[in-house]
């Protein structure tokens, strides 16, 4: 059996199981408490940034731009990340901290949803950038259009000088575990295509990478609903692909 049909077997299987637990949407879809903070015990643990904003007006319902798909889309990600790899994953917590949280340098990969509401300040540019150049990866997603505008300007003042630079297939981090050989994705809502992006040292893309933009999607609204059917299962066994991709590459090299 290929790669990619045991993904989307076990996707599958695991989260028809998860469909029962969060079946019934309410506390479980909107509650930050819900999924506490992790203690760090060495396992991997998805660490979203939680960060000061731009007005915001909630697209369903209010709440925090940074807090998008959360805590439905990491607690999915990280059963189906912990059961395909080898990657030892705490499943049972995830962790939410600002970027000028000294815990910050225990998580080899941060997450950022919604960045083109972004605005750290000048404390958060100095933690960011001290995270980055000590090895840090950072993944940004679920924005598009002109929300790219914001996402430049902050990351300019993270590393003056840096310049994004679009990825094709050829970058390792498209063969780090699933190899992907097409770049024929749509952000799942607004139905635009999508670009990827990394942000490299010296902007250099044969030197580290060190941030993973998805720009024009937002994977973590397939893996918020791949239990659920409202995106089909080949779209959302794609999104995890890409997940699982960069959490290897950042933890292996």
């Amino acid at each position: 059996m290929t790669r990619g049909k045991t993904l989307a077997v076990t996707c599958a299987l695991l989260l028809g199981a998860t469909a029962l637990a969060f079946g019934q949407g309410g506390r479980e879809r909107r509650g930050i408490e819900d999924f506490p903070n992790a203690e760090y015990d060495g396992r991997f643990v998805f660490a979203r940034i939680s960060y000061s904003q731009q007005d915001f007006s909630f697209r369903r319902g209010g709440g925090s731009a940074w807090a998008h798909d959360y805590p439905r889309a990491e607690r999915n990600f990280l059963k189906i990340l912990g059961e395909l790899s080898t990657v030892r994953v705490r499943g049972d917590a995830s962790t939410i901290l600002s970027l000028d949280n000294p815990e910050l340098f225990r998580f080899p990969v941060i997450y950022m949803a919604e960045p083109g509401f972004w605005l750290p300040n000048p404390a958060e540019v100095l933690a960011l950038r001290a995270y980055l150049q000590k090895g840090g990866f950072m993944i940004f997603d679920d924005f598009a259009g002109r929300d790219w505008f914001n996402f430049v300007a902050q990351v300019e003042k993270v590393l003056p000088g840096a310049v994004p630079v679009r990825l094709d297939t050829s970058h390792p981090v498209f063969d780090s575990f699933y190899r992907i050989t097409s770049l024929d994705y749509y952000h799942p809502l607004q139905q635009v295509p999508s670009e990827f992006y990394g942000v490299f040292e010296n902007n250099d893309p044969s030197q580290r990478m060190l941030m993973m933009v998805n720009f024009n999607n937002d994977i973590a609204e397939y893996w918020e609903f791949s239990d659920e059917g409202y995106f089909p299962i080949d779209l959302s066994n794609e999104a995890y692909k890409l997940g699982i991709n960069y959490i290897v590459y950042a933890l292996s090299r």
